[in-house]
């Protein structure tokens, strides 16, 4: 789409958001509708001449050159007909695909501009069903559900003048039957609006209840909970098969109904119709048109409840859809900033210096802060270190600088700029970043370690596998760097995983390396390696290291231990040393456990 789906929601409902859709397709469905028309017209025209045919041959008689000029003409317009039903359904559907194409693609933009916030909120099975089911029911509104309604429209358009003009008194009898089929319709239809919308809810449940249960299947197994999550999932789907079960038989009773209802209408017809055809005042011809015309008038009634029926899942899915995409992204530009254009704040190449001015960062304004008054002032080429106690701050901290969390305007500055003055795109370019929970694609080793990278050649992947300490195991793999890995690296190892997310980071060669404790799952031989590498590395640039261990960060230049969100004590490892204070504290407990370890 040309538009971002904020100027799409610039709209109050989410009727008005789905229609916006069709703008780019406008010719498509011009087209389509024409298509339509033409296939109704053809398709009604059999009826008439097959009627005026009988009553010529009932009275000029029988020859064989009528009947082959008739069956000529019948094959030709049903020809045309299909032609243009061809057509109607290639243009309309296809339209309808495009459509859901856009739309998917507008739903994954936008959840990907989603604060981390949304996602601790929200389950993932219930995203992915709302990616999924909802948008086939939205497809159904998008196509079948126009082509169909269109058919409908057209044919009563056309049929009902002509058959007042057999019989003014056959077509009201019909027309007195069709308040039934209205009212059914609409009673029906209400209530499989509401049946479907709860269907559509449990159906995110069993999704989510699925996608976690597989993500999480290693801790199913060592707490031998099988049976109990087969139980579970068993209770989940019989309830969404009963759910479901209740909405067939609401659809059982509502097309039979209706089916009556037409009957009723279709046996008076019969009824009265004969009786008009045997005393004169209509011909057979006419009478035979007449149900002709009322055979094609059938479709289009049961079509419309089956609209209804795609209409009210559709709006149920469309609440669904439209409760996302209607979340403002809480991190994003400011207006034109993204544009690039140049003389912008932002354009220059990003140096690497840090400062956090007066930080104080909480995550809801009722909420108790997590950092409070944090200044500091990081050089371009400094590595600085942060240590401290579990939930100190110091991955809110590191947070803070690629605007994965937004703070105050002015507490946070790269290279003496408000970082909201950088676009998130060049900032986020020029920074490398391990996070504390490490996550690998099921795609190859390479492919992991190119991710976010454009561009990069096999030698620069090894290059950035060997930083990393990552190179002699990747030897030992089978395919080398071509191993594809299982769901979330599952088939490496703890410490495997986080020097392939370090790899991937430093593959980017950034301004600003942060790695937040991604060496809490290697030993202190490998991590002394991966240091090494890294400071050859990292030469010239700003690294920032979270860990736990002073093993990690006794080399850095700047050392700041972090308490209950405030910076205690800073220093170099000397220096914090000779304080005697919580660093101290911390190196000569770590020293002990050591110790007890080795005895």
């Amino acid at each position: 789409m040309t538009e971002s789906v904020n100027e799409q929601l610039r709209f109050s409902t989410g009727w008005a958001w789905l229609i916006f859709y069709f703008k780019k397709y406008r010719w498509h469905l011009v087209r389509g509708t024409v298509f339509v028309f033409f296939s109704v017209a053809f398709g009604v025209f059999l009826p008439r001449y097959v009627g005026q045919a009988i009553d010529d041959l009932k009275i000029n008689g029988v020859t064989t050159d009528k009947l082959l000029r008739s069956v000529a003409i019948i094959i030709g317009t049903t020809v045309i007909s299909g032609i243009f039903l061809f057509l109607q359904r290639r243009t309309l559907i296809n339209m309808s695909r495009y459509i859901e194409y856009d739309l998917r693609q507008d739903f994954y933009g936008h959840l990907q501009k989603l604060p981390l916030q949304f996602f601790q909120q929200q389950r993932t099975g219930d995203l992915m069903a709302r990616a999924t089911n909802d948008l086939s029911a939205l497809r159904q509104i998008a196509g079948p559900a126009i082509m169909y309604s269109e058919q409908t429209l057209f044919r009563v358009l056309i049929i009902l003048p002509i058959m007042f003009r057999i019989s003014v008194k056959l077509t009201v009898i019909l027309l007195l039957t069709m308040p039934m089929v209205t009212l059914t319709v609409k009673y029906f239809g209400h209530q499989i609006h509401i049946r479907f919308e709860k269907i559509q809810e449990f159906f995110s449940e069993i999704t989510a209840r699925a996608q976690e249960n597989l993500t999480g299947v290693r801790v199913v197994r060592a707490y031998a909970q099988e049976p109990y999550e087969q139980k579970e999932f068993a209770r989940l789907n019989l309830e969404y098969v009963d759910r479901n079960l209740d909405l067939v038989k609401l659809s059982a009773v509502f097309h039979p109904l209706m089916q009556f209802f037409i009957g009723l209408g279709f046996a008076a017809i019969m009824l009265i119709g004969g009786r008009e055809a045997a005393q004169g005042r209509i011909t057979l011809g006419e009478f035979a048109a007449f149900n002709l015309y009322l055979e094609q008038l059938i479709w289009p009634l049961i079509a419309m409840g089956f609209v209804t029926n795609l209409v009210q899942r559709g709006t149920a899915s469309l609440k669904r859809m439209h409760e996302i995409l209607a979340v403002e992204p809480a991190i994003a530009d400011a207006p034109g900033l993204a544009d690039g254009e140049t003389g912008r704040p932002g354009d220059e190449e990003i140096l690497g210096k840090i400062e956090f001015r007066n930080l104080t960062f909480r995550y809801g304004k009722d909420l108790p802060p997590v950092l409070q008054d944090i200044n500091l002032v990081i050089e371009p080429g400094q590595m600085v270190a942060f240590i401290g106690r579990t939930g100190s701050g110091k991955s809110t901290l590191m947070n803070l600088v690629p605007r994965l969390l937004d703070a105050d305007p002015e507490m946070v500055r790269i290279d003496d700029k408000q970082i909201r003055e950088i676009p998130l795109k060049t900032l986020r370019e020029n920074i490398g970043y391990v996070p504390q929970e490490t996550f690998l694609f099921s795609e190859t080793l390479e492919e992991n370690i190119k991710f976010g990278a454009s561009n990069v050649t096999r030698r620069e992947v090894e290059f950035a596998a060997e930083a990393a300490g990552l190179a002699d195991d990747i030897k030992e793999f089978p395919n080398k760097y071509e191993t594809v890995l299982g769901e979330r690296g599952i088939t490496l190892s703890g410490g495997q995983k986080q020097r392939t997310a370090i790899a991937r980071a430093v593959i980017r060669q950034p301004k600003i390396l942060i790695l937040d404790d991604s060496l809490s799952a290697v030993d202190t031989y490998t991590e002394e390696k991966i240091l090494s590498h890294l400071r050859d590395v990292m030469r010239g640039r700003t690294a920032l290291i979270v860990a736990h261990r002073i093993s990690t960060v006794k080399d850095a230049d700047l050392i700041c231990v972090l308490d209950h969100g405030r910076i205690v004590e800073r220093g170099t490892h000397e220096e914090l040393m000779q304080i005697g204070g919580e660093y101290a504290d911390l190196y000569e407990r770590q020293l002990l456990e050591e110790e007890l370890a080795a005895s």
